[in-house]
Formats: structure tokens, C-alpha cells, sequence
């Protein structure tokens, strides 16, 4: 029987009374953990939390909105200096951050273009799960996510998407700092 309460899926949300049990039979598949289109991360060893994250099955590696990136180093190592953009269009937010410097990578956009980017491994949390991944840096000034999970990050998070919907898991809470990865104030 057609759900009335859908209009965009009929027969694809439960009646209303339902809406808990079904919530958490799409948070799971089997032994992975469903995501949306969009859903809210953290990067607690940046110091960032509550950002929105545009998940990208196209694109292999993430991708982090960055500028005024400045490779420096510290006790020998690589690192490098950014600041993060984490806010939207309307609502700007910027952090000053570090990170060891774990690559330099070819990008090919969708458009064609090959760019050199700096690569920083980090912490990332999405719902109960946390686990680090791979993020070049670069100016996402243009896009409307500030951050973008691509396809490896999904991979090594055991993840998979539903792309009927958005925002599936819980906002992360904040977990403690893991690594020498610093969120500058």
C-alpha cells in the first residue's frame, strides 16, 4: 500500500509511528554503515566539528576548502599551515591549522585540469565512527561543500551510500585529539 506521507518516494517511508525503527534499519547494512548524499563530520584533530560533508562516489581522494597554505617544517618533519574554511557561503568560518605534510598529488579536476596539492592525513568522525583519511588541500572557494569525501575515505570507513537521502548518521560528538595534528586558534 502507497505511503500518503511520501511524495517525492510513495511507498518508501514508513507510517509515522515507524519513523524511529526505520531511521535505524538505514543507519546499517550488513556490517557497514549507510550514509547520505551529505552528512555532518568532525576533524577533531584540526579542533573542527559540525561541518558539512558532500559525499563524492566520482572522486577517489577528499578534499579540504584551504587557503593560505604554507609548507614549513617542524623537528625535521614536513608539515604544512592552512586555514580551513568550514562555514557556509552565508555564515564564513575559518581556522588556522598544521598538519604533517604526508604528500604532494596530481589532481585532475572534473573539468580536465591537473593541479598539484598538498596531502594531510587527519582524524575524521562521522556518527560512531572515526578513523583517519586522506585530504588534499585546496580552494573549494566555488563550491558549495566546503569539504568532500571521496571514494577511499568511504572504503576505509566501511561506509556506503544511499544517495536517496541526506544526513542519515548523528552528528559526530567531539572525540579527543589523537595525533600531533594541531587546530590553531
Amino acid at each position: 500500500m502507497p505511503n500518503p506521507h511520501s511524495k517525492r518516494w510513495p511507498g518508501l517511508l514508513p507510517r509515522p509511528g515507524y519513523v524511529n525503527r526505520w531511521l535505524t534499519h538505514l543507519k546499517t547494512f550488513d556490517h557497514l554503515t549507510v550514509v547520505g548524499l551529505r552528512e555532518w563530520i568532525a576533524l577533531p584533530d584540526l579542533g573542527v566539528a559540525g561541518l558539512r560533508a558532500k559525499i563524492d562516489t566520482g572522486a577517489s581522494t577528499s578534499s579540504l576548502h584551504a587557503t593560505e597554505i604554507e609548507p614549513f617544517e617542524r623537528d625535521g618533519e614536513k608539515w604544512v599551515r592552512f586555514n580551513a574554511h568550514l562555514g557556509t557561503v552565508v555564515q564564513l568560518r575559518h581556522r588556522h591549522c598544521e598538519a604533517p605534510l604526508v604528500a604532494m598529488k596530481t589532481i585532475k579536476s572534473s573539468n580536465g585540469q591537473a593541479q598539484v596539492r598538498y596531502v594531510i592525513s587527519t582524524t575524521l568522525a562521522l556518527g560512531d565512527r572515526v578513523w583517519r583519511v586522506e585530504f588534499t588541500l585546496a580552494c573549494r572557494k566555488s563550491m558549495r561543500y566546503r569539504l568532500l569525501l571521496g571514494s577511499k575515505a568511504l572504503i576505509d570507513g566501511q561506509l556506503v551510500v544511499n544517495p536517496g537521502i541526506k544526513y542519515v548518521q548523528d552528528k559526530p560528538a567531539f572525540p579527543a585529539s589523537t595525533t600531533l595534528a594541531t587546530g590553531v586558534a
